[in-house]
């Protein structure tokens, strides 16, 4: 006789590549996003800089399905939870930053954890495709994607447009396709934009600042793209 509640077994099924059973990772996934409009950033640090702390703009904040609010920002190839970046080389996060009045915190804004509960409430919805779009908010601090078939000896720019949020917790950022192109401005939700990591082309992020630096050929712009195909290599 087969059991009626399928909890505990699912709970014993552990995902390869998370190490995290079937449960715990459908309550890490992201059901609402909120952007940030208010400047604040992530800290990070490294290794090779000593005490010396980087930092970012935040992108959003997104609600998990277990109730945790946390901040989202562009890195490397795909759109992170700042509390998960944890890379002696690359970055460790170390806080939220808010250089208005030069404050770091630990936890999300109370107003944007209230947006959040209170927008996922009133946008409740039940389905159970995990490809649903689930919604789809602006690019704020000017990402750009990096697309290169070459091993980076040509790099393209391309500035995404918005993020897209997907019934399984997928977050994905959003390119135009110029020959798709019908009316401007290209506005999130438009028919040309397509998933940059489904180009065969793509590497990474880059906020635009960054972005500038490579379209200028700053030079340490240049030896951190450098960097980036050392490690692919």
């Amino acid at each position: 006789m087969k059991p009626s509640d399928k909890g505990p077994y699912i709970d014993n099924v552990v995902d390869l590549f998370s190490n995290k059973s079937l449960s715990d990772l459908k309550n890490e996934r992201i059901i609402r996003l909120a952007p940030e409009l208010d400047g604040l950033e992530m800290l990070y640090s490294n290794d090779a800089s000593g005490d010396r702390l980087f930092s970012l703009q935040v992108l959003c904040w997104g609600l998990k399905a277990s109730g945790e609010v946390v901040g989202l920002v562009p890195w490397l190839n795909q759109l992170m939870a700042c509390i998960d970046i944890c890379d002696p080389l690359n970055g460790r996060w170390e806080g939220y930053y808010d250089p208005g009045i030069e404050d770091i915190f630990e936890e999300a804004p109370i107003h944007k954890v209230v947006e959040l509960e209170t927008a996922a409430e009133y946008y409740e919805y039940q389905s159970e495709n995990p490809e649903d779009i689930i919604q789809e908010i602006p690019d704020t601090i000017g990402t750009h994607a990096t697309l290169s078939g070459d091993g980076f000896h040509n790099i393209t720019l391309s500035e995404v447009v918005s993020w897209r949020l997907f019934n399984d917790g997928r977050i994905k950022g959003m390119l135009a396709d110029h020959n798709k192109v019908i009316s401007t401005p290209i506005l999130p939700g438009d028919n040309c934009l397509y998933p940059a990591d489904e180009s065969p082309k793509f590497k990474y992020f880059f906020q635009h600042h960054i972005a500038n630096k490579i379209k200028s050929k700053d030079p340490e712009a240049i030896a951190a793209i450098s960097l980036l195909v050392n490690d692919e290599g």
